[in-house]
């Protein structure tokens, strides 16, 4: 039993026996020091010279990465206050694509400073308080020293965008990727009103080992993981016209049970050849519209592929409905539900629709599209794990260029916007004379784990950098940030290391956010109710003991 109170002596026994609960500072100090663990976890990570992570499961499959989210997403985390932790990269990829891993390494640090100031009797709601007023300036401050940026200014994206992946896999060949994101994400970039808008599902990446990263290419247009339906059909258009069905070309039976009785062996074929003239019928309306492509997104039937070859149409049937609508806003075309009401001004446009084997799977590419809004980027490399870590680097800095371009604003790299931050805080506090004060110049301290983390991550004395920073930061070098590769420090808009401003703000808010919420509790209970049937959780797994594991 757990005891919850006593009345003159007689203890009230609230809770079953077995409940795990931890409360009080105790509570606190396992759930900071459980989130520090996350944060340690995937701080090696940052930077240029950052280090990989492979994990590997129960059956032995491994992932290597040194992607945040992907780490978090894939580590079997059991801490509730770590799961907290995993959600802080997870918004933060959602929201960016990129800055997962700042995100969690600056929630960690902002809740070992608190922790510290929980040692000093500074009430947490306190902390909270000043907490939130330094998350409000430091956006000020990340606001006033960002400068714009356009989708025409391709120069800037493409630095982006190797900033975005210095440090992963296939960095060799980041200045082809490079240009083959900037080219993706202002192809597919729409005007909507004053604001320029990317829609990152309409750049699709489809992932092929075999070959090399030097194959991976873009196509203006989309590729359809799936065969040419017929063996007589072209397994090549050009100037082709597309038709766009979401319906079936096969012979409907009716749908409530019915029996057709045959006595005459001649109207066993007549039938049949009704049958045949349905799916011919079918056939002539896509020809009658002008089609020399049809991608279906349902079956079609043996008879209809063999009429469709006759006619020298190229087929591919059952493609994914999120194919065709990027099929629609790649080639212009419409998609249609019925072969009635199919025609011409219903079709899409390609240059050349081919069907090609990479790897040992058939594919066929729908390219060169006239101003495709839906592009594909086609990955290539040596081995499965070698294209799954391109895959998400590209991922990353798809993420990070549209962030740039819908936002507008951009900052240096390299530790410095951070830097910054955390002078403009210091200078900040001394406004206040409450313990608030403290509160300020302990998420300016937690602002510079970054600059720290570049360096210790690149092989530098961390004091030594951060006080060269510092330095350059108090003679108003705002631009200076760590130089990872050579040591020192160094002017990170000349050395092309630019950033979105939305990374940083984003890993402010839900650093922040995340740290506020974990030191508002100071009472762990395990809750049966919550999990329905579940197993309990194991001993230690409320936090204490067993964060090694992580």
């Amino acid at each position: 039993m757990v005891t919850m109170g006593q009345i003159g002596g007689q203890p009230i026994f609230i809770l079953p026996e077995g409940t795990l609960r931890s409360k009080g500072r105790n509570a606190q100090e396992n759930n900071i020091a459980a989130a520090r663990a996350i944060a340690d976890a995937v701080r090696t990570t940052l930077g240029p010279k950052g280090m990989d992570k492979m994990l590997v499961d129960s059956i032995g499959d491994i992932v290597i990465t040194n992607d945040g989210v992907t780490i978090l997403e894939e580590m079997e985390i059991e801490h509730p206050a770590a799961k907290m932790m995993v959600e802080v990269a997870k918004t933060q990829n959602e929201e960016v694509g990129d800055g997962t891993t700042s995100a969690v390494v600056i929630a960690g640090e902002l809740l070992r400073k608190a922790g510290e100031l929980l040692d000093q009797n500074i009430h947490s709601t306190v902390i909270i308080r000043g907490y939130n007023l330094a998350r409000d300036h430091a956006l000020k401050t990340l606001d006033r020293i960002s400068s714009p940026v356009t989708v025409s200014d391709k120069d800037t994206l493409k630095k982006i965008v190797l900033t975005s992946m210095s440090g992963k896999s296939g960095y060799g060949y980041s200045e082809k990727l490079a240009d083959l994101v900037v080219e993706a994400v202002t192809q597919v970039a729409e005007k909507k009103g004053n604001k320029i808008s990317v829609n990152i599902d309409d750049i699709k990446r489809e992932k092929k080992h075999g070959g090399s990263l030097d194959e991976t290419e873009l196509i203006k247009g989309i590729v359809i993981d799936k065969e040419v339906v017929h063996p007589g059909m072209p397994k090549e258009i050009n100037n082709a016209k597309i038709a766009l069905l979401d319906a079936a070309l096969e012979f409907k039976s009716s749908e409530t049970d019915t029996q057709i009785q045959i006595t005459d062996p001649s109207k066993l074929q007549a039938f049949v050849e009704q049958e045949e003239r349905i799916l011919k019928k079918m056939v002539d309306d896509v020809v009658k519209s002008g089609a020399t492509v049809l991608v279906c997104q349902k079956g079609i039937d043996d008879v209809a592929q063999h009429y469709l070859s006759k006619k020298g149409i190229l087929a591919v049937r059952r493609v994914k409905k999120s194919d065709m609508e990027k099929l629609a806003k790649a080639t212009g075309g419409r998609i249609v539900t019925s072969l009635n009401d199919l025609s011409d001004k219903d079709l899409g446009f390609a240059k050349l629709v081919e069907e090609q084997k990479i790897g040992d799977e058939d594919m066929v590419f729908v390219r060169e599209c006239k101003n495709p809004k839906a592009v594909t980027i086609l990955v290539r490399g040596g081995t499965e794990h070698v294209v799954d870590e391109i895959d998400r680097a590209i991922e990353d800095a798809i993420g990070a260029v549209s962030s740039s371009i819908e936002v507008g604003k951009i900052v240096p790299g390299g530790g410095a916007p951070e830097a910054e931050v955390a002078r403009e805080l210091r200078k900040y506090a001394e406004g206040f004379s409450g313990r608030e004060q403290l509160a300020i110049t302990s998420f300016a301290d937690a602002m510079e784990v970054i600059p720290r983390s570049l360096a210790e991550n690149g092989g530098l004395d961390p004091i030594d950098t951060l006080v060269s920073l510092r330095s350059e930061h108090d003679k108003k070098n705002q631009q200076m940030g760590v130089n990872v590769l050579n040591g020192g420090v160094m002017d990170m808009l000349n050395a092309g290391v630019i950033e979105p401003v939305k990374i940083k703000t984003q890993a402010i808010k839900s650093a922040t956010e995340a740290a506020e919420m974990i030191l508002r509790i100071d009472d762990v209970i395990s809750a049966s109710k919550l999990n329905k049937g579940m197993p309990s959780m194991p001993p230690g797994g409320m936090g204490g003991p067993g964060m090694e594991d992580y």
